[in-house]
């Protein structure tokens, strides 16, 4: 009787543990009867929101579903514009469950295998749209408007019992192979440009160079000029002035030019001087004081 007792109290608390099954938050549960969704009395199925909740023992079974708002971010796709250029684009998703029959019947209640339908059709969307626009539209201001169109195209499938809140595009590049192309003539152009204004620099280099050096030339001639003459004026009237002199006294003024080439010849103190004793070099040291006399 106690042995009997005892299983008794197992299967209560067995059957009252399979009973109960506890819903977490962030999360929503489906009860499965009979491989049905179990509705309510309005024939809606009944989804269990976060808490403790009770199901039929051995018939009833569970699916519980993320309610959370997902992010759908894959590897970057390759689209082409309306000039038929490719461009390598990045985008992610933000979506949530918000028919959990029809999710649960469409997927099986797998996140990734909504995710592979759902990047499908964004993925159409966007090809829809990028194709109709060229790379300057899509580049420069009509991102945008892009995004809200991908936007609208997904919010109107909602087969697999999803909502896409919002879609989103990341980063836009150029194939590596195109991208090169561009780079390399980017960077020709920008050597033809850079190999311009160097012979430019270079001409107008030369022309200041050769402005300079025709103005020092016209300056150190002009100078000069200036230089004769001012040397001439000056010249004329040492000339004028040794003239007066000499007409004034010109005993005197032999004696001094005497005195001035004696001062010149023998400037070093060792020159040497060969001459007749009668010559007219040594006049003035022949006749003395009376050289002076008039």
């Amino acid at each position: 009787m106690k042995q009997f007792s005892i299983i008794a109290v197992i299967v209560v608390l067995l059957l009252g543990y399979s009973s109960i099954f506890v819903v977490q938050e962030g999360q929503r549960g489906l009860v499965i009867q009979f491989g049905k969704i179990k509705r309510g009395g309005d024939q809606q199925p009944e989804v269990y929101g976060p808490g403790l909740h009770f199901k039929v023992p051995f018939i009833d079974s569970v699916k519980k579903l993320d309610a959370r708002i997902q992010t759908m971010d894959g590897q970057p796709d390759r689209y082409f514009t309306s000039e038929k250029k490719d461009l390598i684009i990045d985008s992610y998703v933000k979506w949530k469950i918000t028919d959990f029959r029809k999710f649960l019947l469409s997927t099986g209640g797998s996140i990734p295998q909504a995710e592979s339908l759902l990047k499908r059709k964004i993925s159409n969307g966007l090809r829809s749209e990028i194709g109709g626009r060229t790379i300057d539209q899509i580049v420069s201001g009509e991102r945008s408007a892009i995004m809200e169109e991908a936007l609208k195209r997904s919010a109107r499938s909602s087969e697999i019992g999803v909502t896409v809140l919002d879609v989103r595009i990341k980063q836009i590049n150029l194939p590596t192979e195109v991208s090169t192309s561009i780079f390399e003539r980017m960077r020709a152009e920008r050597h033809a440009v850079a190999t311009e204004h160097r012979s430019k620099g270079r001409e107008q280099a030369e022309i200041i160079r050769a402005n300079v050096d025709r103005t020092v030339s016209v300056l150190l001639a002009d100078a000069d000029r200036k230089a004769r003459t001012i040397r001439g004026e000056g010249d004329a009237q040492a000339a004028k002035i040794y003239a007066t002199a000499f007409t004034k006294d010109p005993k005197f003024f032999e004696f001094w030019r005497s005195l001035q080439a004696y001062r010149t010849s023998f400037k070093s103190g060792h020159d040497v001087m060969v001459v007749k004793p009668d010559s007219e070099f040594f006049d003035v040291f022949k006749k003395g004081p009376d050289a002076l006399q008039k």
